[in-house]
């Protein structure tokens, strides 16, 4: 059999991940989340932004991040507030119902890493790590999604 092209296995990967990480949210009470959901928390979590500046960080387009924010206010786990300088502008701010959802789901990124170094060993886990941060730092622009993230 030919091994599956290392694109096809890092996708594939990242959805099993996913589908893990959904299905602990959801047994843990926490529904209606959306892919892009957990980047655009992240990035919330650091500092209110607008929606077009929410759209830069994660760079997506600016419709593509007023419908993300529209499902994520529709879920309870974000909510817009007016800008003290400004009424006219909206800033984002989690919720009190986002912010459990991200420590629960911080506690399975831990356990999912502690059970993949039960099954692999630390030190293939941490090599697993160092490859992933070397791919997903190759094009990184100074706004950019993985420089985001990182902060946090």
């Amino acid at each position: 059999m030919d091994e599956i092209d290392f694109g096809v296995l890092l996708g594939l990967a990242y959805h099993q991940f996913v589908a893990e990480l959904h299905a602990h949210l959801a047994g843990a009470g926490f529904t209606g989340i959306r892919p892009t959901f957990g980047y655009a928390f992240r990035v919330l979590a650091r500092e209110e932004l607008t929606t077009s500046q929410l759209a830069a960080r994660l760079q997506i387009t600016p419709q593509g991040a007023a419908k993300t924010v529209e499902e994520m206010v529709a879920a309870g786990y974000v909510k817009r507030t007016p800008d003290p300088a400004d009424g006219r502008v909206k800033r984002l701010n989690l919720t009190d119902r986002c912010r459990a959802l991200m420590a629960s789901a911080q506690e399975f990124h831990a356990d999912f890493e502690r059970r993949l170094e039960a099954d692999l060993g630390k030190a293939r886990v941490a090599d697993l790590r160092e490859v992933l941060t070397t791919i997903m730092e190759r094009n990184e622009s100074p706004d950019g999604l993985a420089r985001a993230l990182r902060q946090i």
